[in-house]
Order: structure tokens, then sequence, then C-alpha cells
């Protein structure tokens, strides 16, 4: 099951759970609601009997029923609305017109005169709080889905650690053997043949097989970063590119300022990400074009675009082009940008992403590191 089908499985039961809640919740509501509005009714009936009440008639019993509620905010108005009594009520509000009601009690007073008051009420802390159990529901399961999709991601990511490890230890472990073979055939055939000028291509080739498999080496362990000036490492790489690229490509290099530009880098590892982009440029552009690096600084950043005239990336697939096995090429195995990207985001702690990709038009990548403190 992929993490996006986990995902939208976890989000189709917490959202049936939530519209449960919700009608659950609001029908209780409405029934307590209810049930106070019943009983404010007889509140007020209380009331009015207890105006109307002779005084040898027992009282008692509409005494308690006014009494007994202690929940219920209540205002009793004049017909002027002016305040006469007010219960249950910690902070009043402006205009109790705007609460439920009014209930009117009527009697009249010993000189005839016809007496009207008005009793407002709202609702009591208990409903009010119940009809906020909904949102709060729903925040708690906003809040549990988000660590849910951390959680998943954080273990497809390990997941995915372990493989980029086991698979990079496990080629430099394979090519350890063939690459001490060859270097043991090298030394034979220089000490045979000395003059032979094919022999140092030979050693060129090895060296480089040497270097691959270092830099596969280096994945899942902490590089070394040392301050190295960005320019010369740029350019041995784009030299060692140049020299096994048609001449039908050109690539270029464009530096403000030319000097200095001090970062912390891993050489191997970052030249290695150099060589990706290229070779993607390369392939975009069926061998015909070409790639030209820009490289400025700001304050306390470097940044590099990595620029190609070939047939771009379409938006629909620009958000796939960094996930480990995706390709649009009929040979590869999808690893180079995704491998290039946690280079330089997890050992340099940099950033590397497509700033721009117009289809017939071409693609630029941007990557930003940080200076060094003295740089």
């Amino acid at each position: 099951m992929t993490i996006k089908t986990k995902l939208s499985l976890i989000f189709g039961v917490l959202m049936i759970i939530v519209v449960v809640s919700v009608l659950y919740t609001n029908n209780l509501a409405r029934q307590l609601a209810q049930e106070e509005q019943e009983r404010v009714k007889i509140w007020a009936q209380a009331t009015e009997k207890l105006i109307l009440a002779s005084p040898e008639e027992d009282i008692d019993f509409y005494s308690t029923i006014i009494e007994r509620n202690t929940t219920i905010p209540v205002y009793m108005l004049d017909s002027a609305g002016n305040v006469l009594y007010i219960r249950n009520v910690k902070k009043p509000v402006a205009n109790p017109t705007t609460l439920n009601g009014p209930i009117d009690i009527r009697f009249t007073d010993e000189s005839g005169r016809q007496i009207v008051q008005y009793i407002y009420y709202d609702e009591s802390t208990v409903v009010t709080q119940l009809r906020y159990v909904p949102y709060a529901q729903f925040a708690l399961i906003f809040i549990f889905i988000v660590l849910a999709v951390f959680a998943l991601m954080s273990a497809q990511r390990n997941e995915q650690n372990r493989v980029w490890v086991g698979l990079s230890k496990e080629t430099a472990h394979q090519l350890g053997t063939p690459i001490s073979s060859l270097n043991g055939w090298q030394n034979l055939l220089e000490s045979r043949y000395p003059d032979d000028d094919l022999i140092p291509q030979m050693r060129t080739d090895i060296d480089r097989l040497q270097t691959i498999a270092d830099r596969f080496s280096k994945v899942g362990s902490e590089p070394e970063l040392e301050a190295v000036p960005l320019v010369p490492v740029l350019r041995e790489a784009m030299n060692y590119m140049r020299t096994r690229t048609s001449s039908k490509v050109a690539i270029n290099l464009s530096v403000q300022p030319e000097d200095g530009i001090p970062v912390l880098l891993n050489k191997p590892l970052f030249e290695w990400v150099i060589e990706n982009l290229i070779k993607n440029a390369i392939d975009a552009m069926d061998g015909v074009g070409e790639i030209n690096f820009t490289l400025s600084e700001k304050e306390h950043t470097v940044i590099l675009d990595v620029s190609d005239t070939g047939k771009g990336i379409e938006r629909r697939l620009q958000r796939r082009i960094f996930q480990p096995g995706f390709t649009t090429k009929k040979r590869g195995w999808g690893l180079g940008l995704s491998l290039s990207k946690r280079i330089i985001e997890d050992y340099h702690r940099g950033k590397l992403f497509l700033k721009d990709s117009q289809v017939g038009r071409g693609s630029t990548f941007r990557i930003i590191l940080e200076k060094t403190k003295n740089g």
C-alpha cells in the first residue's frame, strides 16, 4: 500500500468520524436546548404564580422551581425594556432582547393596571460548550492527521535512506574488487611496456573508477566538509565533462565575482551533483545545445543556476522529477536528481530545486549554499 493510499484511507476514516460526531453532537445540543426552553417556560410560570400569589397562599413550591434554575441565564425586563432581574449571568449582555424569547408574564397591580413583563434567556454553559465540541474534535483530528502524515513520510524517508545506503555501500564494495584487479594489471603493463602511451589513459580511468567508488561509499555517512573556493571546483567538474561530451554541447560558466566565494563542500560529492546536472541537460538537449552555469552571491549564500536549452519539463511532471525512480528517459534508473538533491540538502545543508522550465525552451536548476563565516 502506497503512502498516498494510506493517507487517503486515514483521511477518509477521520472525516467519517468528524461527520458522525458533528451530527450526533448537534442533535444532542438541539435536544438540550429544547429541554432548557421548556424549563424556562416552567420557570416563567412559577415566577408569574409567585407574583400573583395571595398572602395566605403557600409559595414554597414556586420558590423551589425558581431556585433550582442554577444554569440557564435569564433576564426579566419591563415593557420599557429596563432590566428588572437577572439570574445565572456572569457578564450581562448589553441588549437582552437579542436572546431567546420573550416569554410574557402578565398580571394586574393593586391599582388595576395591566402589567406586562418579558423574560429572555440564553443557552446554558453546558449547551454552549457542547456546540463547540465538534470544532475541538476537528482541531484534534487535524493535528492527528498532520502527525500521521509526518510519521508516514518520516517512515518512508527512513526506508528510502536505508535503501540508498545499502545500495551505495554494496555498489562501492562490488567496485572494490575489479578496481584492485585493474590496478594490478595496470602496474604489470606499466612495468613491461613503460613507453606505451595508452597505459597512462588506463590509469586515468582506474582513478576515475576509484573516485566513483569513494562517492558511493560516502552515501549514508556524514561527509567531511572543507572550506574551498567554489569556482575552481566548478571548473574542474565542467572540464571533465567537456572532454567526454560532444563538441555540439557548449558548457559555459558566468561568475560574479570571478574569484573567491568560499563554501563548505565535500568536493567528490559536489562534483557528482554537477556531473549529474550536466548529464541530464545533455539528455534533455539530445546532445546539441548550451549548458550555462551562472554563479552569484548574496550576503550569506551562494546561488548557482544551471540552465540548458533542452526540451523542458512538462508542468504535470515537475513535482515528480526528484522522486527516486522517476525518469522520462528510456534508459536509466531515475536516481540522478534524487541523489543530487540528497547530497546538497542532507550533506551540504543547502537547497536544490527546479527554478524554471518551459517546454521547448529549456530548464533551470538552482543550487543554494551557505558561505563560510569568513566568506
